[in-house]
């Protein structure tokens, strides 16, 4: 069982709301200084979704991630966590991409590595919340695909896909190849143990820049951007307190509800 699974490095979404600062003229996030990235939350569940296949069948797992001054501290991880193999497709080529473009790098890189079963991604991103990647990388590459699942069963060929509802769930059957994205419920992602993060220490990342994998340039990063961002800016949020008083607490409950209907909450 071939399995490759798509991480991405971001800005540490629990870093404190007062430490991002927007760069209007760009249009782009300043990263907090001070404040390490670290490989997307939502990118781990998918991690561990492989690595349970991995558990139960046996295999190999792939983590390929895109952009550029990618750490590798931090995005051995998947590494430490007992992915066998990491392909960074890194070049400053591949800045500035939308879900598109990030899209066909990704399935330009796994054409390259060919030999798979499954594909997996996170249900979406931390940074942008798209959640458009693993459905565009199943398009590119003509694959079926399954998203938000939360318990995945292989056997004869096939995917037995659990996915994640607004009613609850539902099972559904897909042949191999497939894609897949995972949803939180899949688990929570192992520790890396003491003996994972040496091993990651002595494993070299294999680096593919966009020459390697063939892709048009003017269809990767901000080239190849289908959408335009026309303003990124932080919200500005306000509060204000009014205390509402009575001479005992039906008193005050009255004026409350008095209260609420001048604001027209009831």
């Amino acid at each position: 069982m071939n399995m490759i699974v798509c991480v991405k490095q971001v800005i540490d979404p629990e870093a404190p709301p007062a430490s991002f600062k927007i760069d209007p003229s760009g249009n782009k996030v300043v990263p907090p200084a001070g404040v390490s990235p670290v490989v997307d939350p939502y990118a781990e569940y998918a991690v561990e979704a492989a690595l349970k296949i991995k558990d139960a069948s046996g295999g190999k797992v792939t983590a390929l991630s895109l952009g550029s001054n990618q750490l590798r501290d931090i995005v051995k991880k998947p590494l430490a966590m007992g992915a066998d193999e990491l392909i960074l497709l890194e070049d400053e080529a591949f800045d500035g991409s939308d879900s598109w473009s990030t899209a066909y790098g990704l399935a330009m890189a796994i054409k390259k590595i060919g030999e798979y079963d499954i594909i997996l991604c996170g249900r979406e991103a931390s940074d942008w919340n798209a959640g458009q990647v693993g459905s565009g990388i199943a398009e590119i590459l003509g694959l079926p695909s399954v998203t938000l699942a939360e318990k995945i069963d292989i056997s004869d060929g096939k995917a037995k896909v659990q996915r994640k509802t607004d009613e609850g769930y539902e099972v559904i059957e897909i042949s191999l190849p497939c894609l897949i994205t995972a949803s939180n419920e899949i688990g929570e992602p192992r520790y890396p143990t003491i003996k994972g993060i040496m091993a990651a220490k002595k494993k070299e990342p294999v680096v593919w820049k966009p020459a390697d994998i063939g892709v048009d340039a003017a269809q990767i990063g901000a080239s190849g951007r289908h959408t335009k961002l026309a303003k990124l800016f932080q919200p500005v949020r306000e509060g204000k307190c009014e205390i509402v008083e009575g001479e005992g607490l039906e008193e005050a409950a009255v004026n409350l509800a008095v209260k609420l209907r001048e604001v027209k909450v009831l």
